[in-house]
């Protein structure tokens, strides 16, 4: 592996989502139409209304294509709802439409015309039963602004062929899903990963082919990126077969639409619920799993006789052992695990939780450990990092890493993009997968070498030594410092006579300071 600098990453040399032009543009006219409505309640306005104008600009082109009836649409007909079918296009009938929609768009009646249209695009459209807002004719939303942001969202072509193919409505979609993170805050963010993190997990496990589970999936980031590593390697949607489970109702209709419009066919049960409780998925083994998981929560359905508690019964005060435990039962023979959890998870021995880590390393389960930097989140300023888990160390795919576990310590990459939020470029996410990869020994990757403070290949011999804390600063050691050729004598006398001229600068600015005070005593 190259050798590895640690120094802060500049944003402008990197592609983050703050710098991606119409994207942002588009925000700031939307918000401005939101005046004084929750980001909690707007965000669902606005994301519908997005949903609707994709699917149906996608229509529009394919109704006309079907209606000039050139090629192999030569005899189709343009009003049956198969034609469209056929071609993954939803769908939309005439009074839904959005060109009949913003033809009203300025009449006070628009909300319920809308939400008419939403009901009948569900009656056509089983896939999508339940999943639509309907909701927009209720007093709080404001119809002059309703107006005004159709007819914002009718300025841009979302659903063609041509938008389709840039991925124009995933990129404005996860774009206002972060922006509305952010705006809610602590209190609305849970549903929303930030996408630099989701890459970072889905480049280190390289999800190819087979079967991907989320056991709390949010809005689905975590499926569309895994999807888009796939095609961005080659492969094509339908090489990953997708299944998830979300408690919040909500969010599961977010984490719907947000499939749909990108044509992913996912299997995330026919109803929102709690994943300890309910697991809609009881026989899933799946070859890979991905998540990010509520940090530290303490209400949970706790069944101490749950067949899930392998390695021992989480507390009930804490799920963070639940959900890893969870997760490692899911896992097919050969299956990897990367997810999120609090940065305590890697060390508490509160209530049993060491043991149980103890135990996940004893199995030899362990593969990674990645410290990420703080401020990454909307949602909590928690310190978090990325656990992976490996059921099988020596596949015959890689190199036998049976005993031994990667710790990275990412602390010091990614860069500010706004005061209060930091972001992982692609350059940093790319370092980071990069040496989990040359550690597994995949094909064509680089040699690994230990980086001190980044980096360190770790025996399960020296966890044992570490208490079986998990922390990779425990491992990676202080980043070496380059020697400047400078004598240490040389060095120590340039350095003791600075300290003498910074205290003989700080006596004279201390003797001006008080002859200021004494003038100012006197003139009184």
């Amino acid at each position: 592996m190259a050798k590895k600098s640690t120094k802060k990453s500049k944003s402008e040399d990197q592609t983050t989502t703050a710098n991606i032009g119409f994207e942002a543009k588009l925000w700031l006219a939307a918000d401005k139409l939101r005046g004084t409505m929750d980001a909690a309640e707007y965000k669902h306005v606005v994301l519908g209304l997005l949903f609707l104008k994709y699917i149906s600009d996608a229509f529009d082109e394919l109704h006309q294509k079907l209606v000039e009836g050139k090629g192999e649409f030569k005899g189709s007909d343009p009003e049956d709802p198969d034609e469209y079918q056929s071609h993954g296009v939803f769908w939309v009938p005439a009074s839904a439409r959005w060109p009949a929609l913003q033809a009203k768009a300025k009449q006070p009646t628009i909300g319920k015309l809308i939400d008419d249209a939403m009901v009948a695009i569900e009656k056509d459209n089983p896939r999508l039963k339940g999943v639509l807002p309907k909701d927009y004719a209720r007093p709080a939303i404001d119809k002059q602004r309703l107006g005004e942001l159709i007819d914002l969202l009718a300025s841009i072509g979302l659903g063609g062929e041509a938008q389709r193919g840039r991925d124009v409505l995933g990129r404005v979609y996860e774009y206002f899903l972060s922006k509305f993170a952010s705006a809610e805050g602590k209190n609305g963010g849970e549903f929303y990963t930030p996408s630099c993190v989701v890459r970072t997990i889905v480049e280190m496990l390289a999800p190819y082919k087979g079967r991907v589970y989320d056991p709390c999936c949010g809005s689905g980031g975590m499926f569309v990126q895994s999807e888009k590593f796939v095609e961005s390697h080659g492969g094509k949607i339908g090489d990953l077969s997708v299944f998830g489970q979300e408690m919040n109702y909500t969010t599961r209709r977010l984490a719907i639409m947000n499939l749909a419009i990108r044509g992913i066919e996912a299997d995330i049960g026919p109803e929102a619920a709690d994943t300890f409780r309910n697991d809609l998925h009881k026989d899933l083994k799946a070859d890979f799993i991905i998540a990010n998981p509520p940090f530290n929560i303490s209400d949970w359905s706790r069944d101490e006789s749950d067949v899930r508690w392998k390695f021992g019964v989480p507390p009930s005060g804490n799920a963070n052992f639940a959900w890893v435990q969870h997760m490692v039962h899911h896992l097919a023979p050969s299956g990897i695990a990367g997810f999120v959890l609090a940065n305590g998870s890697m060390s508490s021995n509160q209530s049993g939780e060491g043991e149980i880590r103890q135990r996940l390393v004893e199995a030899d389960l362990v593969d990674c450990m990645v410290a990420l930097p703080g401020q990454l989140f909307y949602a909590t300023q928690i310190p978090v990092c990325l656990w992976f888990l490996a059921r099988n160390k020596n596949d015959g795919k890689r190199r036998d890493r049976r005993k031994q576990t990667l710790f990275i310590d990412a602390r010091n990459l990614g860069a500010m993009v706004d005061r209060v939020h930091r972001e992982l470029g692609d350059a940093d996410i790319v370092t980071i997968a990069s040496t989990y990869h040359a550690w597994r020994g995949d094909k064509g990757a680089s040699k690994y070498d230990d980086v001190a403070g980044f980096c360190k290949s770790a025996t399960v011999g020296e966890i044992t030594g570490h208490g079986f804390v998990l922390t990779p600063g425990r491992y990676v050691g202080a980043e070496e410092v380059e020697d400047d050729g400078e004598p240490f004598d040389a060095r120590m006398s340039r350095l003791v006579a600075q300290l003498d001229r910074d205290f003989a600068d700080g006596r004279r600015l201390e003797a001006r300071i008080r002859e200021s005070l004494k003038g100012l005593r006197n003139g009184h």
